[in-house]
């Protein structure tokens, strides 16, 4: 409960006693850049991937002449968009962004850096967190769409190239029954995933104390913190909106 407390005031601060509003748009841009255009790559591979192992595998399950091979794509499509593009993507996103914003607010802060930005009487946790908030939220919802775009598209490959199914019979699959609040409800659950993976990791950095040793603890318990939380968030959001 200390700690959840802890982490409602730090979530409260950053939005207090702020800054105009301009000196904001740089480090949001900057923050962009480093926390989607960065992440790109790895999504790419990941989600491509994902889509063609689903869809090799649902086809090596899927034995019953009675069961049309269209159907693979049905659940390629569903798995894709429920599950695999928002929760898989925000665990990675939470390895490679959660423990790089944990780690250089942690060396920010045992380099005194932020002790010097607080001297200076700007509010450090507005200045360093809140651009990442608004950068996350915006970039990882771009990231989802890509990496269920692309884990469809992994999956027409891998069907088709390996004779499993037809262009056809997957793209009439896609089509089949499709619902068009499945694409609301993963972008409602990128956003959660994307603030949670920002603030969680922004506070066990910035209440870094120590040396470097502690630094890469911090970026330890910030993915882990992050990875349960996703987890709790993606069935409690299930719960309500299913």
């Amino acid at each position: 409960m200390k700690s959840i407390g802890k982490y409602m005031i730090f979530l409260s601060r950053t939005v207090t006693d702020m800054e105009p509003w301009h000196v904001y748009i740089r480090l949001f841009v900057d923050e962009c850049m480093r926390i989607g255009i960065s992440s790109v790559y790895i999504v790419t591979i990941i989600s491509t991937f994902i889509g063609a192992v689903t869809a090799v595998q649902t086809a090596y399950n899927l034995v019953s002449p009675l069961i049309p091979k269209s159907l693979i794509g049905t659940i390629v499509r569903d798995m894709t968009v429920l599950e695999l593009a928002p929760t898989i993507t925000a665990i990675v996103f939470a390895g490679k962004v959660g423990s790089n914003i944990a780690g250089g607010l942690g060396t920010m802060r045992i380099t005194e850096q932020i002790d010097a930005i607080e001297v200076m009487g700007i509010n450090a946790t507005s200045y360093l967190v809140f651009p990442k908030i608004l950068a996350g939220i915006a970039t990882y919802p771009l990231l989802v769409i890509l990496a269920a775009f692309l884990a469809i598209g992994g999956g027409y490959l891998a069907g088709t190239l390996t004779g499993q199914l037809t262009a056809v019979e997957y793209v009439y699959g896609i089509r089949l029954d499709f619902v068009e609040f499945n694409i609301t409800f993963m972008l409602i659950k990128s956003v959660v995933f994307a603030f949670l993976v920002t603030t969680i990791s922004a506070y066990k950095g910035f209440y870094t104390r120590g040396g470097a040793l502690e630094v890469g603890e911090a970026s330890t318990k910030a993915v882990t913190t992050s990875c349960i939380a996703i987890l709790l968030a993606d069935y409690l959001l299930a719960q309500m909106l299913i």
